[in-house]
């Protein structure tokens, strides 16, 4: 990653040059001096609420490109391209790229062209975007990213929902849309010990009732399903209702027919093929932590292999994301220095030691569900096999296309749902 100038001009407002160290382990992250903000960004920042831009340091640039040029490669597997993991041939691609044509300074100053700050919840720093919205009466809702992804992964929804009028939308369905940095994941803090998501739950809650939202929606996906599902089943009077991907609950039985049976082959295959890297995040990560925090070559195989996986590919990563996206992504993780802690979260949250997993109750808000099923692996769920939806299921979308990563791989047919479930219950 090529260093480049990153100044910045234009009208600012002095933030006393204020420098925020999120982790002590790592170089301190700087709010550059007058950032511009309205009289209401001021007052956020009285009440312990601070504007926030993300700058990387020449020198760490330039460490960065010396790792790439440095880099040991193993030999190539046998067998199909991709079969054993991340395909070198690809890899050498990707890092070459990274190297000589990503201008790290252009994606940082498209992240920071959102409204960034940062705060401390109960003890715990947290990041968080904070887009207003426009209209009417923007209803608040959180976004919730979970692994291998970053608030990155939600950001080409960001503004559709919160402007929806210049997105081909009506400014009545505008959000005041929230997305928080899970603790341990790019710019939040290093999270305090039993930090699951059970936990996070209750930091959103306390969050938003510090930004002076009573109520609020709330939408997420991977470890963000899951924190969003705690927000339903415990904090009904602060949630407005909840929305996921996936499908609705089902009553527990045995599959009936040959569609039922393929499904439930089809989802075991899954399970058997792509879920290696839980076991070894859930039960060892800090072993992990310390390859992927060293090498950047070894942290871009181990993310873009999931993006290539996980998402409506069809086995080819750049007909899903391009090399900048997928670089931009490793590149937050590399910056900050939170891989180890992202992986992390997963003993947290019980995948290690089930008998520490925190379950999860029914909903107690309206809940609705957007199911993108466009990865030619998973079967499509069967109509039959979902028995007895519970009534506060209000939404049930199922999309031909996407995958694991809606929000940024589909994100005008998440945000029409979101739009949709919402929109009757703006007025609750």
């Amino acid at each position: 990653m090529r260093p480049s100038n990153g100044s910045k001009t234009g009208s600012r407002v002095d933030t006393n040059k204020l420098t925020v160290c999120l982790r002590s382990q790592r170089r301190p992250f700087k709010i550059l001096p007058g950032t511009s903000a309205p009289a209401s960004i001021l007052a956020a920042a009285q009440a312990g609420i601070d504007p926030f831009e993300f700058h990387v340091d020449d020198s760490d640039l330039e460490d960065l490109s010396r790792r790439l040029s440095a880099a040991r490669w193993p030999g190539d597997a046998p067998g199909d391209a991709w079969s054993y993991g991340t395909d070198r041939t690809y890899l050498r691609e990707l890092i070459a790229y990274w190297r000589d044509h990503c201008e790290w300074r252009t994606h940082e100053t498209a992240l920071n062209a959102f409204d960034h700050y940062t705060t401390t919840v109960e003890g715990q720093p947290i990041h968080f975007i904070h887009q207003r919205g426009r209209g009417t009466s923007p209803l608040p809702l959180v976004l919730t990213h979970g692994w291998p992804g970053t608030i990155w992964e939600m950001l080409p929804s960001v503004r559709a929902l919160a402007d929806p009028a210049s997105h081909g939308g009506d400014a009545v369905d505008a959000f005041d849309v929230v997305v928080p940095s899970i603790p341990g994941f790019g710019f939040s803090g290093e999270p305090i010990e039993g930090t699951d998501a059970a936990r996070t739950a209750e930091l959103w809650v306390a969050l938003m009732k510090k930004l002076g939202y009573q109520r609020f929606g709330a939408y997420g996906s991977d470890w963000g399903s899951l924190v969003t599902r705690h927000l339903g089943a415990r904090f009904a009077d602060q949630l407005v209702g909840i929305i996921t991907p996936g499908t609705p609950p089902r009553a527990q039985r045995d599959p009936r027919t040959d569609e039922e049976r393929a499904y439930v082959e089809a989802r075991a295959r899954w399970a058997v093929d792509e879920t290696g890297y839980q076991r070894i995040q859930g039960t060892k990560p800090q072993t992990l932590a310390y390859g992927l925090t060293d090498s950047p070559v070894g942290l871009a195989a181990w993310i873009t292999e999931k993006l290539r996986s996980w998402s409506d590919c069809n086995g080819d990563v750049e007909s899903r994301f391009t090399k900048d996206q997928i670089l931009t992504l490793v590149s937050i993780y590399w910056h900050t220095r939170t891989i180890g802690t992202s992986v992390r979260y997963y003993h947290a949250n019980g995948l290690g030691n089930p008998r520490t997993r925190r379950a999860i109750g029914p909903s107690r808000v309206p809940q609705g569900f957007a199911d993108f099923l466009g990865i030619a692996s998973r079967s499509r769920l069967p109509q039959t096999y979902v028995d007895n939806v519970p009534d506060h299921v209000t939404l049930w979308s199922v999309h031909d296309r996407g995958g694991h990563f809606p929000a940024i791989e589909e994100p005008e047919l998440l945000v029409q749902d979101l739009r949709t479930f919402f929109r009757p219950l703006r007025a609750a």
